[in-house]
């Protein structure tokens, strides 16, 4: 194990972001010396120290990929950065995202967290993958020999990234197609800057292009290429399209202008913070905005607004503040609802809680000046008399997505949906067509990057049984047993 009394000597400690009035001023990522690997360094070592590499590890349960998390902190510790990074790719094919936007449910199952403080095993992880690009560790694994079989990846997140490069290190021959004009699905457009910068997207993809990976961005699937085309050029095809179709608000008012989903506002932010021109962006500066839903999407929302010069920045959601304890109901090692402060939240804006949008207000010349609220008991029930009014010139909708886009390829090829309108597939990840195959939201439905990418190391390991007979493959758990644990 790491330090057999590391976990008594030492307490918690994170990374120090960079001061709240530097950060707001500029994109790059909120910490200091060019990012949080580097930023943790000097204090790394001890954090991996406190692991106790117990009998029974239960963070290797709390993660969907089944991290060897004792056996990387450990070295960590001995100061094997190499043999690290090995254990963290042994599971994880891109540790460099999950450490910088997984929620890290493998900490609440951590069993030292049972009475102390858990680990830092998302800032251990994120240490040792920027550590090891820094020093140039991180190199392609090309095939040894081809299968001469082919597969067509449509969607190109972290789902589809992941069984790309699992199959193409299998030998398979790998196109990956995306949508949008570069690759990375929402990882690219859909995360600011200052969650993630590009440039660890674009080093993995460099790797997975010389490793053999073919891209395609600028390919809409549906449209420029058909469910028949597809399915007649290729052996496989693997759906990883994502959850993208929005949940609305339909109340009286929502057509008024400067009412928006968030998936309109922060990919045009992202792609100006990279340099690009976008014609009638959507802009939060001088106004009073208003973003509904308090996950992850509306604190990205609220940290982009600020960098854009909001008055004010509020965010409702209609559930109540959740409590800093554990509550009884979710007890270890479960992941709890917890009271969060991300990094944007401390950037400023008020955070409302069991509230209900009732209806948005205009102004005479059809834009939103305010919204019309009321307050909720736990049974999202409206409370009478706490009627009021909150300016708002902005009103983004970050409330979460309801399925994949049914119009274009889902119909082409038929595959079947469920009742929520999530692809329908087997343990197999194979969907109700012979040769499609389905992982992460499209499938699971919205959830954690750390679940996408297990899934699309799971659909590879089906996919590549299914075209040779047999899988060297890791085999994760299949989905419907992933779904009971989850």
């Amino acid at each position: 194990m790491a330090d057999p009394k590391g976990f008594l000597k030492d307490g918690r400690q994170v990374a120090e972001r960079r001061p709240v009035e530097e950060r707001v001023k500029d994109w790059n990522e909120v910490y200091p010396g060019g990012g949080i690997g580097r930023a943790l360094l000097p204090i790394i070592s001890k954090q991996a120290g406190r692991c106790m590499d117990c009998g029974i590890p239960f963070c290797h349960q709390g993660c969907p990929l089944g991290n060897i998390i004792p056996e990387w902190n450990d070295l960590v510790w001995r100061d094997d950065w190499s043999g690290a990074m090995d254990r963290l790719h042994a599971t994880n094919n891109f540790p460099e995202f999950t450490g910088r936007l997984c929620p890290a449910p493998c900490e609440a199952a951590c069993v030292l967290g049972i009475n102390q403080d858990p680990v830092t095993i998302k800032n251990v992880e994120v240490s040792i993958i920027d550590r090891a690009w820094d020093e140039g560790n991180v190199e392609p694994q090309a095939p040894e020999w081809l299968t001469g079989k082919t597969v067509a990846v449509v969607g190109s997140g972290p789902a589809g990234l992941a069984a790309a490069q699992q199959l193409t290190r299998a030998g398979h021959t790998v196109a990956v197609y995306e949508r949008a004009d570069e690759i990375g699905g929402l990882l690219r457009y859909g995360i600011p800057e200052f969650k993630m910068e590009k440039v660890h997207i674009d080093r993995r993809l460099d790797q997975m292009r010389r490793e053999g990976t073919v891209f395609k961005a600028g390919v809409e699937v549906g449209k420029s290429v058909t469910g028949d085309q597809l399915r007649n050029r290729f052996d496989a095809v693997v759906l990883t399209i994502g959850s993208t179709v929005p949940r609305d608000l339909p109340v009286p008012g929502r057509e008024l202008g400067g009412v928006h989903q968030a998936m309109d506002y922060l990919p045009q932010a992202n792609r100006v913070a990279l340099g690009q021109e976008v014609a009638d962006q959507i802009v939060a500066t001088g106004k009073n905005v208003v973003i509904i839903g308090g996950g992850d999407t509306g604190a990205d929302c609220l940290g982009t607004a600020l960098r854009q010069g909001a008055a004010s920045v509020t965010q409702l959601e209609i559930m109540s503040r959740p409590g800093t304890d554990r509550p009884e109901g979710q007890p270890w090692p479960t992941f709890p609802m917890l009271f969060r402060v991300s990094s944007a939240h401390e950037e400023g804006g008020d955070r409302v809680y069991s509230v209900s949008t009732q209806e948005f207000l205009g102004d005479e010349e059809g834009n939103v000046r305010a919204l019309s609220l009321v307050e909720v008991d736990a049974s999202f029930q409206p409370v009478p008399g706490t009627e009021r009014e909150i300016p708002a010139e902005l009103v983004l909708f970050a409330m979460g997505f309801v399925g994949p886009q049914k119009e274009g390829i889902v119909e082409q090829l038929g595959v079947e949906l469920d009742e929520r309108g999530n692809i329908i597939r087997d343990s197999r990840y194979a969907t109700s067509v012979d040769g499609v195959f389905c992982a992460g939201d499209a499938g699971r439905g919205q959830s954690l990057i750390v679940w996408a990418i297990a899934e699309g190391r799971s659909a590879a390991a089906a996919v590549d049984a299914y075209l040779t007979g047999s899988t060297s493959l890791p085999t994760p758990i299949p989905p419907t047993a992933r779904q009971l644990l989850a």
